[in-house]
């Protein structure tokens, strides 16, 4: 696929006027719920969501096409101190992201005042993107007390000097409609760069394979959620009612494998049983998955097992 979107659907002449588009870099701090307020931006899941930090490894798209506007949000990793070569690859997706966009929607979390990580988000984003425009989304207001929410807020703005900033809850859907409305509006004129009914560029097994970490990450304790990976290996539908789905899940360490597989394969059947329910809801049919764990020590530092599992890092 090349890197340059081309418009695919109707020219721009028979387009409205004042048609909008353009491509907005979602970034912020990990775990402050820029996969959830994309998910609900677009009214549909395409980002994987859980507590841990750092659950975005690549980019993703998320398409959102009306009449008058087509909104390309590119949800990134997030921006941090990379301790090993994935965590370089991430990093440097969230640059590209940023120098790629067109608008900035920078999420902040409304219960914590600007920390070091903050400090890092604004100084790339004057660095490697300092004419790009910046929405600041202030989010979780609904878990945060109003004086807090009034004294984060203010030393927020005063951080990013934004273009525009609003105060929202992913998790509630407080606000979206504001933001929904604003992201347009900072948007330049332009054409369709996507055909409308297309949702995301990402593949479906590779959405499969997310969802399938996902559920790593929500069942699993802490020493799992970042030496854990997932690739498809077979993805095909055997029927009209039926897709088979085989894949590996990869970690480290045999300690991590007996973690996920459990006493008598519990943990690895709940696994397998709420990621099978999401793809079926995804794929609308019935889904055969095939799970095994395997152990690639170190793999995070491995170029070869880096780039198969699609995390391509420039040099």
């Amino acid at each position: 696929m090349n890197d340059e979107p081309q418009a695919t659907d109707l020219p721009l002449e028979e387009l409205p006027a004042d048609h909008r588009s353009g491509f907005v870099a979602v970034i912020g701090r990990p775990n402050v719920g820029k996969s959830t307020l994309i998910n609900r931006l677009l009214g549909q899941k395409i980002a994987i969501v859980s507590p841990r930090p750092q659950t975005t490894r690549v980019r993703q798209l998320g398409i959102l096409t009306e009449e008058h506007a087509q909104v390309v949000f590119v949800d990134t990793p997030g921006l941090h101190k990379p301790r090993h070569s994935l965590g370089e690859f991430m990093v440097q997706v969230a640059q590209q992201a940023l120098q790629d966009a067109d608008l900035i929607l920078y999420v902040v979390e409304s219960t914590l005042p600007p920390g070091t990580g903050d400090q890092l988000i604004a100084s790339q984003i004057a660095e490697v993107a300092p004419d790009v425009p910046v929405l600041l989304a202030i989010n979780k207001i609904d878990i945060t007390p109003p004086d807090e929410l009034v004294r984060n807020s203010d030393a927020y703005v005063a951080l990013v000097k934004p273009a525009d900033w609003i105060a929202v809850s992913a998790m509630r859907g407080l606000g979206i409609d504001d933001l929904h409305q604003r992201l347009i509006a900072h948007l330049p004129l332009g054409p369709r760069y996507y055909p409308t009914d297309q949702v995301t560029e990402t593949y479906v097994r590779n959405i499969a394979g997310e969802m399938i970490r996902e559920k790593v990450l929500l069942n699993t304790r802490d020493e799992i959620p970042h030496a854990v990976a997932v690739e498809i290996h077979e993805f095909k539908e055997r029927n009209e009612g039926l897709t088979y789905v085989h894949a590996s899940i990869y970690v480290e360490r045999d300690s991590q494998k007996s973690i996920i597989i459990g006493k008598k394969g519990q943990m690895l059947k709940k696994i397998g049983a709420a990621a099978r329910y999401e793809i079926e809801q995804m794929l609308d049919t019935k889904v055969y998955l095939d799970l095994q764990v395997k152990v690639l020590p170190n793999w995070r530092e491995d170029q070869a097992i880096l780039e198969r599992l699609g995390y391509r890092i420039s040099r």
